[in-house]
């Protein structure tokens, strides 16, 4: 009997490459597993599964994984206001953890004998994925044939060229990651430091001008409404926020930061569903949660997308920090109301129940409600004590 080899496949050249190899040179009889998590298309995963037959895979499946990724992912996020060094929505790396549980879940479910992926040996990803297949299936042989062979795209296109494959692997300057949480962008002006990325290198063109008012409601903290409108499926809402953002540009930036191998990388990105919701979130939050509510969640979200990013999502810690995140948002209600402008947005202000602005017992900058003259004297000469104390003893750091 054939071993069996579940492949991760994308449709891409690597993982198009490892379909075929291990079929055709290596004897396996191939599943190829598109684990989707909101970035492909109908017609993309059409695609991808007669392609995978014609590289030679006994069976193609699409594991449709995006609700789960919102659930258990994409949601705390949110809570978190989560994004990488103040500036990138953990996107791809929290896609691929996702992706990686999915593909290591089918495998089991087949008894797969082996579990393989496309990554090479200088990213992020080989990282993401061989440590979920390493704790999910610590039994089978995880193959990765890019990496371990160093290929070359020409190796990899000349390969399925000379087996009848013909499809259109050529470099382009640039490369996309599309997913639901944001679009990354590598390549081109990227790849030299002092430049930026030109207009024509963004997926989605500036289409908008002028202003445009925008309404998200949250209930505890998940969206459930845009302007007005409700939505069940939160996955339907964060697609219209994109649609509304992205007409305008919003959302573009450039990240820089430390990879998992130790290296510094560079990626453009355009992200409007995630800087609107997260900047409507975090406004909200603001008028909504205590002062320390906000400092300590906002400790633990810098620690959760930084575990997403560096492929610990399975640690068990990430459980505890997801349940002070839930239960952080138990009065995060209301609406946000934000002002889109090209490339751009400001925040206008809220209407919520939980409002603290709105108190009896004052107004900030206006009239005590709460207080008299004297306790406030009293307060402010009980907290200058410490530094009177020590100004009195050294009279020269003054």
């Amino acid at each position: 009997m054939k071993k069996k080899v579940v492949v991760a496949f994308s449709g891409g050249l690597d993982t198009s490459y490892t379909v075929m190899y291990l079929a055709k040179e290596m004897g396996y009889e191939v599943h190829a597993a598109c684990a989707n998590t909101g970035g492909f298309s109908a017609e993309q995963l059409k695609k991808n599964e007669e392609n995978a037959y014609k590289l030679g895979a006994t069976r193609y499946v699409t594991l449709d994984v995006t609700h789960e990724y919102y659930e258990k992912s994409l949601k705390y996020m949110v809570y978190g206001n989560v994004l990488r060094n103040n500036v990138y929505p953990v996107s791809v790396s929290s896609e691929r953890i996702f992706q990686g549980i999915a593909i290591a879940r089918y495998a089991k479910e087949i008894g797969a004998d082996a579990i393989a992926h496309g990554s090479t040996g200088a990213g992020n990803d080989q990282v993401r994925f061989d440590m979920t297949f390493l704790v999910m299936c610590p039994d089978m042989e995880i193959i990765t044939l890019t990496r371990d062979r160093n290929l070359s795209r020409k190796e990899e296109v000349d390969y399925l060229n000379a087996h009848g494959f013909e499809a259109d692997f050529a470099k382009l300057k640039y490369s996309y990651n599309v997913g639901i949480w944001g679009t990354s962008i590598c390549g081109g002006e990227i790849l030299d430091s002092a430049q930026g990325l030109p207009e024509e290198a963004y997926l989605k063109q500036v289409t908008k001008q002028g202003t445009e008012e925008l309404r998200l409601t949250f209930e505890q903290g998940e969206l459930k409404a845009v302007n007005g409108v409700r939505y069940d499926n939160p996955i339907e809402a964060i697609c219209k926020v994109e649609e509304i953002g992205a007409a305008y540009g919003i959302g573009r930036d450039m990240h820089v930061g430390d990879t998992i191998i130790g290296i510094k990388g560079r990626v453009g990105f355009e992200a409007a569903a995630p800087a609107l919701i997260i900047g409507a979130h975090r406004f909200l939050e603001k008028y909504t949660l205590s002062k320390w509510q906000q400092y300590w969640k906002d400790q633990v979200a810098n620690w959760y997308g930084m575990f997403l990013h560096e492929s610990q999502y399975l640690e068990p810690v990430m459980r505890d920090i997801e349940a002070m995140l839930t239960s952080s948002q138990r009065h995060v209600n209301g609406t946000a109301i934000l002002q889109l402008r090209p490339l751009g947005f400001s925040t206008v202000g809220v209407e919520s129940a939980d409002d603290l602005v709105k108190t009896k017992f004052g107004e900030y900058g206006e009239t005590q409600k709460g207080w008299t003259a004297d306790d406030a004297k009293g307060f402010i000469k009980v907290l200058s004590t410490p530094l009177r104390v020590f100004y009195s003893n050294h009279p020269d750091e003054q």
